[in-house]
């Protein structure tokens, strides 16, 4: 049997210091003369209802053409799950992350689709923009 190192039995635990301490990474485009596309997805988003406190879940989409930076995977990873205990709407919560993935990479085109699960027979997905898509 393995010992878990003392550091891990911390609280806050590992991961929780590992989501405090996330900042957006990005690394530079290795093909800024080229036309592509990155799609990301991210399937366990949560957050809590502003008005009630109940956990929403949500699927994150990512699709995006990169301007000068691209971002980093792991850095988004724990960038979104900042957001579990955070009490914000579908809609502010869409359009803030676009805001800092724009702010942190200047891409030349970004969208984010949130999906969020059905609640009370309530469907809600909210899609935002930024820039303009070019051809592939």
């Amino acid at each position: 049997m393995t010992a878990i190192p003392a550091a891990q039995t911390l609280t806050p635990l590992y991961g929780e210091r590992a989501i405090a301490e996330a900042e957006l990474i990005c690394f530079d485009n290795p093909r800024p003369g080229r036309s592509y596309e990155v799609s990301i997805e991210l399937p366990e988003f949560t957050c809590k209802c502003p008005f009630s406190g109940y956990p929403d879940f949500a699927v994150m989409r990512l699709l995006y053409q990169p301007g000068p930076r691209v971002l980093e995977l792991k850095a988004i990873k724990l960038y979104i799950n900042s957001y579990r205990d955070r009490s914000i709407s579908h809609e502010e919560v869409a359009n803030r992350i676009l805001d800092d993935l724009v702010q942190a990479c200047d891409p030349q085109w970004m969208q984010l689709e949130a999906d969020f699960h059905p609640r009370g027979n309530v469907h809600t997905v909210v899609r935002v923009s930024h820039g303009s898509r070019l051809p592939c």
